[in-house]
């Protein structure tokens, strides 16, 4: 639940008001409850506005700018409009999936024009990886009877070589003196992916050689399947909201969400290994072309008495499975703790816990018969990552606040279980993900 912000003039708000927050924490465009937007109001007819700038920044990896301006409005009738758009832009190295080696190893890139070199132990990364991301979200609120409120939206997102359009609807119910909200929302989503240099053909080798080769253009073609491919996503998600009294408020979500069409990275290999550890070829991955994902959220926020400084707590928790075989956990906590009468401090703490994926290998031995599915991305391998950090907020004359966050994340890859050839006893075959997360916002 994103709708109480420790203050207590939050629980005065109008009544219809409260579903709409409910209805914002829910399925808006697809998100959970724990990643949706707040939806705050000024005055009627006011306009609402929030700002941002992120930052996130892996080392000697991905470097990501974002760039977010968000609106809403409430009408005489309570009705609430909300917009928002995001442009962000990335760039940097991403890893290929191929696994390090005692020796330099050499790729085709992406595009099949051209080629890289890694060196020996080091991770192989692609350093031609970058983008820009456009997208447009738009929701629509209002009440439709006495304690019923109703929300549509629409959701447009275009990168250089991805498209995605959704809708979605939301409703939310009030009841026990509205203390109590149910809510359930629908989203649809419809992607087309035109990556550079076509779809790979499921588990077929990188060609690797001569790029000026008079055959290498008819080559590189075998290892295509065509130029695009579509994937749909249908997400359900039920919620229930419990104001346990004045200082305390809970939220309860169910999603089910399924999604089907072309879910393989076309920029991920696994590397073929011998007995001794040693490279022999590259194939590209192949994932299945349907996944279900299931999850329960909890979450609750008490604002303390005065003797603990107005503190609020936030503390929520995530279990997520799916047909993959992975399942995760995430513990995700703030504390918002008041410094003087117009500024506060927000520390934050998260863990995240997964298991592998069925199909998921960080490579393959050469007397394996490269069938069915395999991956070696390491985002669907068994994992944990940590998240720890703080924001400072201010608020300035008018109401308006401007605030900082400033994170560190980590990432830990695991060993599954596997047995790794003695040629990889010098290699680091898990490498550790960090990065940086600074963020200034601005709210008028």
């Amino acid at each position: 639940m994103s709708n109480l912000d420790g203050k207590s003039k939050t629980m005065n708000k109008k009544n219809h008001l409260k579903a709409a927050l409910s209805l914002a924490t829910s399925a808006l465009l697809g998100t959970s409850v724990a990643t949706a937007p707040v939806v705050q109001a000024k005055e009627v007819d006011e306009w609402q506005f929030d700002s941002a700038f992120l930052l996130y920044s892996e080392a000697d990896r991905v470097t990501a700018g974002e760039g977010i301006l968000a609106g809403t409005k409430t009408f005489d009738d309570g009705e609430i409009l909300a917009l928002k758009i995001t442009v962000d832009a990335l760039t940097g190295a991403s890893a290929n999936g191929a696994v390090a080696q005692p020796q330099a190893q050499t790729f085709t890139r992406p595009s099949g024009n051209g080629q890289y070199e890694i060196a020996a132990g080091e991770t192989p990364l692609d350093d031609t990886f970058h983008d820009t991301r456009v997208q447009l979200n738009a929701q629509w609120t209002q009440l439709i009877a006495d304690n019923l409120t109703g929300s549509v939206g629409g959701h447009f997102s275009k990168e250089y070589d991805y498209l995605s359009l959704g809708v979605n609807g939301n409703v939310a119910y009030d009841f026990n003196n509205k203390n109590s909200t149910f809510s359930m929302g629908l989203s649809y989503f419809q992607d087309t992916f035109t990556p550079e240099g076509g779809i790979p053909k499921p588990l077929s080798s990188m060609l690797v050689g001569d790029s000026s080769s008079p055959e290498w253009d008819k080559e590189f073609a075998k290892t295509r399947l065509g130029t695009s491919e579509d994937k749909t996503t249908a997400d359900v998600l039920v919620g229930f909201t419990q104001v346990i009294n004045r200082r305390m408020i809970t939220a309860f979500n169910y999603s089910y969400s399924m999604v089907d069409g072309y879910l393989t990275d076309p920029f991920k290999v696994a590397s073929v290994l011998n007995n001794q550890g040693i490279a022999q070829d590259y194939i590209y991955e192949n994932r299945p072309d349907s996944r279900v994902k299931q999850s329960t959220f909890m979450q609750a926020k008490y604002h303390f008495d005065d003797s603990l400084l107005n503190t609020v707590a936030d503390v929520s928790y995530r279990y997520m499975w799916d047909d993959w075989g992975i399942n995760s956990h995430t513990i995700d906590s703030r504390f918002t703790i008041p410094i003087g009468r117009v500024s506060y401090i927000e520390p934050h703490i998260r863990f995240y816990q997964q298991s592998a994926a069925d199909f998921y290998k960080p490579y393959i031995m050469d007397d394996e018969v490269p069938t069915g599915f395999i991956s070696t991305d390491y985002r669907i391998g068994e994992m944990t990552a940590v998240t720890v950090g703080a924001k400072y907020g201010v608020v300035l004359n008018g109401g308006n606040e401007l605030s900082f966050r400033l994170e560190y994340y980590r990432q830990m890859p695991t060993n599954a279980g596997f047995v790794d050839p003695d040629g990889l006893n010098s290699i680091d075959v898990y490498p550790v993900v960090e990065a940086i997360i600074a963020q200034v916002s601005y709210s008028f």
